[in-house]
Parts: C-alpha cells; sequence; structure tokens
C-alpha cells in the first residue's frame, strides 16, 4: 500500500513539474510599402514645428482631457498617411495606421532554452 502510494505521489509531482515555455511574437510586415517610409513628427516636437514640416493636417481632432494634472489634454492631428497626438503642445507619438508600433523590450519574447 505504502509502495503504491509513493507511486502516485511520484506520478503527481512528475505531472505537476514541466518546462516553462514561451513563444516567439512575430509580427506581420506592413503590405503598404509607402506606409512604412513616411517620416513623422519625432517625439517632443511642438504643435509649430509640425506645421512647418509637415503643413495642415487634414483633419484636427479637439482636445480629451484636461481636467487635471493627472490627465492633461491630448489633441490628435490627422495626415493622410499618418496620426499625431500631442500633449498640450508637444508630440507624444505619431502613428502610421495599420501598422503595429515598434516593439522595444524584444528579450522577453524570446524562447527559454
Amino acid at each position: 500500500m505504502i509502495h503504491q502510494l509513493m507511486m502516485i505521489a511520484a506520478l503527481a509531482a512528475a505531472l505537476c513539474t514541466g518546462s516553462a515555455f514561451a513563444d516567439v511574437v512575430q509580427l506581420p510586415a506592413s503590405e503598404d510599402a509607402a506606409a512604412s517610409s513616411v517620416a513623422t513628427p519625432r517625439r517632443g516636437a511642438t504643435m509649430e514645428q509640425v506645421l512647418r514640416a509637415f503643413g495642415a493636417p487634414t483633419d484636427r481632432h479637439a482636445p480629451v482631457g484636461g481636467q487635471s494634472p493627472q490627465q492633461p489634454p491630448i489633441t490628435r492631428w490627422d495626415y493622410p498617411y499618418f496620426s499625431v497626438f500631442f500633449e498640450h503642445r508637444m508630440v507624444i507619438d505619431s502613428v502610421i495606421p495599420g501598422q503595429p508600433p515598434k516593439v522595444y523590450h524584444t528579450g522577453s519574447l524570446q524562447r527559454a532554452s
């Protein structure tokens, strides 16, 4: 009886322990080659600098937020191939629709060996 309990305990322990595996995440390449070569405003640029460099946007969205310092006003300007997001008057990000954002911490996406 003790022998059977030890075998069951060993089997249960073997089933519960396992190696940790992670998958490598590969993001699809953009199908629109023209969009991938689009220059976009850099972070920290002002609205005036964006206007001088890229001209008037096709659409300006009203600011969202701004009721408190923890929620500053965020404004979006749309251009034909990208959108620019401002916090107050400074660029915080530029995005190309349909393209995934750049992955900065790829080390955590690699398969564990």
